[in-house]
């Protein structure tokens, strides 16, 4: 699994980072199917958590399960640098959401070579909300984008309007997806929904968390 390492809410002074439901739900579901998991992030360390999504209108079973778990709140706090992963000694890769990878993942050559080496070697990546946007500059063997006429979908304009920061991000996920030719498909605001086209998976929103975890699986 894979989180961001930035915390800057653009320039609005405010904190953003990953969103807890969107790590600890898949966390679960991967340990709970007897997964070995390792978690990773540009920076190592303390990945930062979204304030927002520490709220109490937020918190879930597996919230509330990660609340209670030292021993995943060290994991968490000690990931690994992304720079030493590699892809061969994994079977997927899962990418959290929040606002955060946004401004760091997208660009991270870091990430995008490892996701590109997942799919190279037939194994599937998945990820979250606004974590789809880590497949944006990813390209395939003939240098094209990944997503191009892939089905997919992730955090919509009007879920962005919603939580009132499309004036804010430093993009509009709906929009760069169709800009790099995927088949953007999503569902009403806050409905859980996930895509599988070949080896990718992506759900729409923090509620189609657990649910893209499920479809990983399932492929494993």
């Amino acid at each position: 699994m894979v989180l961001t390492s930035h915390s800057e809410l653009g320039n609005t002074g405010k904190k953003t980072g990953f969103w807890v439901e969107e790590f600890a739900s898949p966390y679960y579901a991967f340990l709970d199917a007897g997964i070995k998991v390792t978690l990773a992030s540009p920076a190592g360390g303390q990945p930062p958590i979204d304030p927002s999504s520490e709220l109490e209108d937020f918190q879930t079973a597996a919230t509330k399960r990660f609340d209670e778990d030292k021993a995943g709140q060290l994991q968490l706090a000690n990931t690994l640098k992304l720079e030493e992963m590699n892809e061969s000694e994994f079977d997927a890769v899962f990418y959290p959401g929040g606002h955060g990878p946004l401004w760091d993942l997208v660009e991270d050559s870091n990430s995008v070579s490892l996701v590109e080496s997942f799919l190279a070697n037939n194994k599937p990546v998945a990820a979250v909300c606004h974590a789809t946007a880590v497949l944006l500059n990813v390209k395939d063997a003939e240098g094209e984008y990944v997503v191009n006429s892939k089905a997919v979908t992730g955090f919509s304009n009007t879920e962005e309007e919603a939580v009132q920061l499309t004036e804010v991000v430093p993009f509009l996920l709906e929009d760069e997806l169709k800009n790099r030719g995927a088949d953007y498909q999503k569902v009403s605001d806050w409905t859980p929904f996930v895509v599988q086209d070949g080896l990718l998976v992506t759900g729409q929103n923090p509620a189609s968390s657990e649910s893209a975890a499920e479809k990983l699986l399932g492929m494993l």
